[in-house]
């Protein structure tokens, strides 16, 4: 339930954030029953009284290129997406679309759903910073609908921040500790800072105390963006909303989001809802997908659910993943199998219980494009996945 304070608090936040201005213009083709697509993609350029350019969803998913070519010809200077869409422009826009487009007026490039990759937004400004883009356009954000849109944002006319924090402390200890750049290190993207008028604490999800900077825990968000409760959800509303923190006056919001705060930079790791604990070690899923994404050169990167299920009292690992429809024909299931394992074994040391391999665009998504994980693991427990190979590694049958 958002109020209309809420709303009028988190659009002067994106747009003083955004630092929109009398030359500003927007666009957008984000669904509008989606907090991003309603209130970032059409009630901000409202609020700001600048003009905005509309598309549908499906015109960018069929082609990605009518995005960027709807940019260049509106000469934009705010738009944004989910991570996917940059993934799905570097790898699906050709040289000669390139040629078509200049991105030179394109200020600011709002990135604002979780999981925000490192190399994508690295790529993305190598391809297209030849049609005139600019990394420091790019804008890495967090936010969720209960707390309006908008908690933080990076900084203007910046690079995004990118941290290397080793591997082991964040599995082991939840301590985000700087490394070298390899194997063994998570890059993370900072979120930014906190919008003016809020506060983000990170909070022990078991003891409700503060963590020390640099340790993983909850998200909690304070401020007049907060929003009022769920619809005639008093139950879920007192879990979630309004909740103390010691030596804190304010009434947080419980985000489910984990994360954790260097330099007063926010860098989200997960939810706690799909962390993967294996023998101790707390695995987050979205780096698991990742390297299981790119081990194998028929598979779609960004299509993948990792989840832990339950065997004889211990948690297994799970692996759900998409084979791209254009390698299907030639493609050894058998062999990208163990293409998965293997980089599996060799950069988190877990085996895999189980590895299902299905068909491309048939797991579950949210409305932004986000891979639903406990839904895919209730289809696999449930045999409902369009699955064309299904290994248990345990026993070797198929």
């Amino acid at each position: 339930m958002l109020s209309h304070g809420n709303l009028l608090s988190n659009l002067e936040c994106i747009s003083q954030a955004f630092e929109v201005h009398d030359g500003s213009s927007a666009f957008t083709w984000l669904p509008p029953y989606h907090d991003m697509g309603l209130i970032g993609g059409i009630l901000e350029p409202i609020y700001a009284g600048i003009p905005v350019t509309m598309m549908s969803p499906y015109t960018f998913l069929m082609r990605p290129f009518r995005w960027l070519q709807a940019l260049t010809k509106y000469k934009t200077t705010f738009s944004g997406a989910p991570n996917f869409a940059y993934e799905l422009c570097t790898h699906r826009i050709t040289e000669k679309q390139m040629g078509e487009l200049d991105l030179s007026h394109w200020e600011l490039a709002y990135c604002g759903a979780e999981p925000i990759r490192a190399d994508v937004l690295e790529r993305f400004s190598q391809k297209f910073g030849a049609v005139g883009f600019k990394a420091e356009s790019l804008y890495p954000c967090y936010g969720l609908a209960e707390s309006t849109l908008m908690v933080t944002g990076a900084h203007r006319r910046k690079a995004p921040v990118i941290g290397y924090f080793d591997r082991r402390h964040l599995e082991s200890e939840g301590k985000g500790v700087h490394t070298e750049q390899g194997l063994g290190a998570n890059a993370l993207v900072s979120c930014g800072k906190t919008v003016i008028d809020h506060e983000v604490a990170i909070v022990n999800p078991q003891t409700l105390l503060r963590c020390p900077e640099g340790t993983v825990g909850e998200i909690w968000v304070s401020g007049p963006s907060v929003a009022l409760g769920y619809w005639k959800q008093p139950e879920s509303t007192s879990r979630t909303f309004g909740v103390g923190l010691e030596g804190s006056e304010k009434r947080f919001l419980r985000t489910g989001d984990l994360g954790f705060l260097f330099d007063d930079e926010l860098f989200v790791t997960g939810r706690i809802k799909d962390m993967v604990i294996i023998r101790g070690r707390n695995i987050f899923p979205q780096d698991v997908e990742r390297a299981v994404g790119l081990s194998h050169p028929s598979l779609k990167v960004g299509s993948g659910a990792v989840v832990s299920i339950d065997r004889d009292g211990e948690e297994r690992l799970v692996i759900i993943q998409e084979v791209a429809r254009q390698a299907l024909r030639e493609v050894d299931l058998d062999e990208v199998v163990e293409s998965i394992k293997n980089r599996v074994v060799e950069e988190f040391g877990i085996k895999p219980y189980a590895i299902s391999l299905i068909k491309s665009n048939s797991i579950p998504l949210t409305s932004s494009g986000k891979v639903k994980r406990q839904a895919s693991k209730a289809q696999f427990l449930q045999g409902e996945l369009a699955e064309l190979k299904r290994v248990f590694e345990t026993t070797g049958h198929s």
